[in-house]
């Protein structure tokens, strides 16, 4: 996911897509304990696609 297509959304799809990748990754730990991931990179995509969200919704919130 790039920033810029994250700035065209608005908070509130923000927030939104914010909980629909926390769900994601704690359905991917709760896989990966239980037994090895595909692909296990996705655990760190998902977590910089988390912190890339907030970025943003920081970055509106000061503007």
């Amino acid at each position: 996911m790039k920033a810029s297509e994250l700035r065209q959304m608005t908070g509130a799809e923000l927030n939104k897509k914010e909980l629909d990748l926390r769900e994601d990754l704690f359905k991917l730990q709760f896989q990966h304990k239980i037994r090895s991931l595909e692909n296990p990179a996705r655990l760190r995509q998902i977590r910089k696609d988390i912190a890339r969200v907030q970025t943003i919704l920081t970055e509106q919130a000061q503007a």
